[in-house]
């Protein structure tokens, strides 16, 4: 059976490490950018150095519109879906409560909430058996901010994964019967450019030495839970949280 995923926010970091690694394991590939088209373009060479097709595209995961028009250049270039990873996301700019912008705030939670959850919905109208679909498999992108909470940094991300965490939840009980298995993993700190994006580029430096562990981790390292969970060695895995933390 040919296996074909979708990986929302693929030119870089957790994303991008997600892609490869699916394509080693021999998956069909769709990616994502918004504005990272060279990033996006070297990862879909190198999944199809690997022998595997892969397409990308431009999608602002805030538009219901893009994302809809995404799905159906899927299901015309690659055809029918057996997983999505949910992985588009943005921090917003770090700080206090006090000085949070509403604006930020609801970049933060169209992006990571609205984003996911509409994707989702376009995923499972293909994979669930109930419409016609053969089942497939759902990994959102949480963070061990969800129950960290990250005051005096990002108390609107951590809010935003909090919420990822209950939609997970919900969808798997809600379409476990119809073939689709949904799970979240949970990275915590990792070593991608998201932080110096948030302008804390010490931040790894900052916290890993009160990591159980000592170190941070790496893009990889998540990316192997990403693809155990979307694959079928996980099948009977569904409404799991998986903490990829180093013991924070």
């Amino acid at each position: 059976m040919t296996h074909t995923a979708l990986v929302t926010g693929a030119s870089r970091g957790i994303g991008a490490a997600t892609a490869r690694l699916l394509a080693k394991r021999g998956y069909d590939l769709a990616l994502t950018y918004e504005t990272s088209a060279k990033d996006a373009e070297a990862v879909a060479r190198e999944a199809e150095a690997q022998g595997v097709r892969a397409k990308i595209y431009q999608v602002n995961v805030a538009e219901e519109q893009q994302i809809l028009a995404l799905f159906d250049k899927i299901d015309r270039d690659l055809g029918p879906l057996t997983g999505l990873v949910n992985n588009a996301g943005i921090t917003g700019p770090a700080g206090r409560m006090e000085d949070l912008r509403a604006a930020d705030l609801m970049q933060v939670l169209a992006v990571n909430v609205f984003g996911s959850m509409i994707t989702a919905r376009e995923a499972v109208r293909r994979m669930s058996t109930r419409h016609g679909g053969k089942g497939g498999s759902i990994v959102n992108l949480s963070s061990a901010a969800a129950r960290i909470g990250s005051p005096n940094e990002f108390i609107h991300y951590a809010a935003s994964k909090g919420a990822i965490d209950s939609f997970t939840l919900g969808l798997a009980r809600e379409v476990g019967e119809d073939g689709v298995r949904v799970n979240a993993v949970r990275p915590g700190l990792i070593e991608t450019e998201i932080h110096a994006r948030a302008g804390m580029p010490d931040r790894l430096a900052r916290l890993a030495p009160l990591n159980p562990m000592k170190r941070a981790g790496t893009a990889d390292e998540v990316a192997e839970a990403i693809v155990w969970l979307l694959s079928d060695a996980a099948s009977y895995v569904t409404g799991t949280l998986v903490d990829v933390a180093g013991g924070r």
